[in-house]
């Protein structure tokens, strides 16, 4: 499993100890890019970019930079390593989301998402890289700070979930690894299922080496040998 950066660890053991490093992800067009969009929604997208700015600061968050849903995202979100990452979008960011995808893959951290549009497609791209707060509308200063909050806790439950599935896994990896190789002995040696296992363990221990790690050893063998 991959680690998380030091200060969200840090931030997730204690919420008032840390100010998490954000990057605003901007998906709105300038005003200059906008000649077909009347000014009535152009005003909608300013007053919320300026609103998320201002709760952010008046909430303590350190911004670190916002940046453009372009084609070097990924590049300036691997060298600014932001403990969160905040997508302020007007209407479509499938294409921010899915680039999202490979930044998460290796670096979890919350993504918090503001819109305006209510699309469910895109809500979807959203849970699947991983979106941990998706707020649709309505955004106000006030409320920049439990939105961030919640987002920080629903991401902490989803690691913790992660985690144990993932442990989970490897103890059944382990264990069918580990019978597979009693299994062998069991067939080679005529021994009995508890021989077997008594045999991998006392092997173990004088080699020092973890039941699991000396039954990978005797199976690789095995098939080397055919």
């Amino acid at each position: 499993m991959c680690r998380l950066d030091p200060a969200l660890e840090s931030y997730l053991s204690d919420p008032h100890t840390s100010s998490l490093k954000i990057v605003v992800i901007n998906t709105v067009t300038s005003a200059s890019e906008q000649h077909d969009q009347d000014a009535i929604a152009l005003q909608r997208q300013i007053t919320r970019s300026r609103d998320l700015r201002i709760g952010l600061l008046q909430a303590g968050y350190n911004i670190i930079a916002s940046i453009p849903g372009d084609m070097y995202l990924v590049d300036r979100l691997t060298q600014l390593q932001p403990d969160m990452i905040i997508i302020d979008a007007e209407s479509d960011a499938r294409d921010v989301l899915e680039e999202l995808v490979l930044v998460s893959r290796d670096a979890p951290r919350p993504i918090v998402l503001f819109t305006e549009e209510d699309n469910p497609s895109q809500l979807a791209s959203a849970m699947a890289v991983g979106v941990s707060a998706y707020v649709v509308a309505g955004l106000q200063v006030e409320r920049v700070k439990p939105v961030l909050e919640v987002a920080v806790a629903r991401f902490q439950a989803d690691q913790k979930l992660r985690t144990e599935l993932h442990d989970t896994k490897n103890k059944l990896a382990e264990r069918k690894t580990i019978e597979r190789a009693k299994g062998l002995l069991m067939a080679r040696h005529q021994l009995s299922e508890n021989e077997a296992y008594q045999r991998l363990r006392k092997q173990a221990m004088e080699k020092n080496l973890k039941l699991v790690e000396l039954a990978q050893r005797i199976l690789d063998v095995a098939d080397l040998l055919g």
